[in-house]
């Protein structure tokens, strides 16, 4: 769970390749259901189109759970596994990329096909902004109030934030901390309380 870029704003790219026009669009699709929705926005908003031929790699870069590709009618792997060969090359998580093809009337042939799909891509890939995603973990905090002021440092200094703060007898909090931050906070917080605050992980 370490930080990876993600796609800061769509991009498109359009290149004719012998008469038939391609259309590379690069969206940032956090989960399967996103990434499936935005291959159906572009193919509502192509509806003449020959082909609209995706990928995805819908979660962390290295998550192969949250794969998918379709060479919509094109010859079974030109299309569809280049396009997701790029995307995982980039190592860029949670992006759908569509190629949308209209047909210009002549055959590009399978090797033709690959090269035109994997090579939009990665053109597209490599002019697209990205941004950085840090992984978050949530948990719950019970503290005193005398504590909370020092409870509120360690979680800026280790680049969490506090998402709710509810005041009772106790007060209990819940923290969002990067992935990589937690041990070093828990044994931050463990030295501080002398090991009576307990991070709660949320399931």
């Amino acid at each position: 769970m370490n930080a990876y870029d993600i796609p800061a704003e769509p991009f498109s790219l359009s290149e004719e390749i012998k008469k038939s026009r391609f259309i590379t669009l690069l969206a940032h699709t956090d989960g399967l259901d996103e990434a499936r929705a935005f291959v159906q926005q572009i193919k509502r908003q192509h509806p003449a189109a020959r082909h609209h031929c995706w990928a995805f790699v819908a979660g962390a870069p290295d998550d192969s759970q949250q794969l998918g590709f379709s060479d919509d009618g094109e010859p079974s792997g030109t299309a569809g596994k280049p396009i997701l060969a790029q995307l995982m090359g980039s190592h860029i998580g949670e992006i759908t990329a569509v190629v949308v093809r209209y047909y210009g009337g002549i055959m590009l042939g399978t090797g033709g096909l690959v090269k035109a799909y994997g090579g939009g891509v990665q053109q597209a890939l490599r002019l697209l902004p990205r941004r950085v995603k840090v992984p978050m973990l949530t948990f719950s905090l019970i503290c005193d109030y005398g504590q909370l002021g020092e409870i509120e440092r360690l979680v800026a200094r280790f680049d969490g934030q506090v998402l709710n703060s509810e005041f009772l007898e106790n007060i209990t909090l819940t923290l969002a901390l990067p992935h990589a931050q937690v041990a070093g906070f828990r044994k931050n917080l463990s030295d501080f309380s002398r090991g009576a605050l307990q991070l709660v992980s949320f399931k």
